[in-house]
């Protein structure tokens, strides 16, 4: 067990107890985390991991958790939110060096004005950095480890800097998922400004156009197969617009499933193994999950995962 009267001699931010985790998720569910903290530094992060681990003690890193179905019975542990703490955003020589907390909307307009390309895909994805590099979160053709270059990340019980080709990346995953990732460094070329800008705008409105944004969602729930896309698997077995309680399989994109209302984790999952299996048994496709499970039972993503 931890002691929060231990943490708080050296921890210096936020700590929360029993915290409800559908407050910091893009879907609006999720139960309680027994304790939410928000370190404001790599000193508060690094000694709150360490006290974490001597005393073998459960937890989780947190984003704007637009990637996370959480359950309804929440997170037996410490969930760690870097968003706030880690949001330095910074020009070093040739790189552009962006902390795991800064939001991919303020990374890819920071790159614009300085009329540097190849991240202006990203904006639409409602993620920060470190959640980026975690699952390699792309749109349209590009991927956050394109032009990456390096990886500063908590591993071993060290701060480490990882080059990318050490990173273990391919579609929507890399090697990090057992580490905090801090920052990472990129090396973009150079474009111009205002094309820049438009293709920025043109990718925004596709997107406002045919994804369900206008109801609580975590973007695509599955990755798309090779050959083909996950949304029209979803459509050609009928399953458009199928609902579960309080939660759909959008009517707009069918590899998203929205919260129409007082939805409830254990909903979503259940849509999730209703159309995967019902994709194997028509196609004989096996979908692969793109959203992460957290705090559900190991049965229930297996079947879904």
């Amino acid at each position: 067990m931890i002691s929060l009267s231990e943490i708080k001699e050296f921890f210096r931010g936020t700590i929360r107890v029993n915290e409800p985790l559908s407050s910091y998720t893009w879907m609006k569910v999720g139960g309680p985390a027994d304790y939410y903290m928000e370190p404001v530094d790599r000193e508060d992060l690094f000694r709150l991991v360490d006290y974490l681990k001597r005393h073998e003690y459960p937890y989780f890193i947190i984003g704007r958790g637009s990637n996370l179905l959480v359950s309804d019975e929440g997170i037996r542990g410490a969930v760690l939110n870097l968003e706030r703490g880690f949001n330095a955003l910074r020009i070093e020589g040739d790189l552009i060096v962006a902390e795991a907390g800064v939001r991919l909307s303020k990374f890819v307009d920071f790159c614009i004005q300085h009329s540097l390309a190849g991240v202006e895909m990203l904006p639409g994805i409602p993620g920060t950095i470190g959640g980026a590099v975690v699952m390699n979160a792309g749109a349209y053709g590009g991927e956050t480890a394109d032009y990456l270059v390096e990886v500063e990340a908590l591993r071993d019980g060290r701060i480490q800097k990882i080059p990318k080709e050490a990173g273990d990346f391919s579609y929507r995953r890399s090697g990090f998922e057992n580490d905090v990732v801090i920052s990472a460094s990129f090396r973009l070329p150079k474009g111009n400004k205002e094309e820049l800008q438009q293709r920025r705008r043109e990718l925004i409105m596709k997107r406002n156009e045919t994804q369900p944004l206008e109801l609580p969602n975590s973007g695509s729930m599955f990755k798309n197969p090779p050959g083909t896309y996950a949304a029209k698997l979803i459509e050609q077995v009928g399953l458009k617009g199928k609902r579960i309680g309080g939660a759909q399989i959008s009517e707009r994109h069918a590899n998203f499933i929205v919260n129409l209302g007082g939805a409830k984790a254990d909903d979503i999952a259940r849509l999730l193994d209703l159309a995967r299996r019902s994709v194997y048994q028509y196609t004989g496709i096996l979908m692969e999950l793109e959203v992460k499970l957290v705090g559900f039972p190991t049965e229930v993503k297996e079947n879904v995962a």
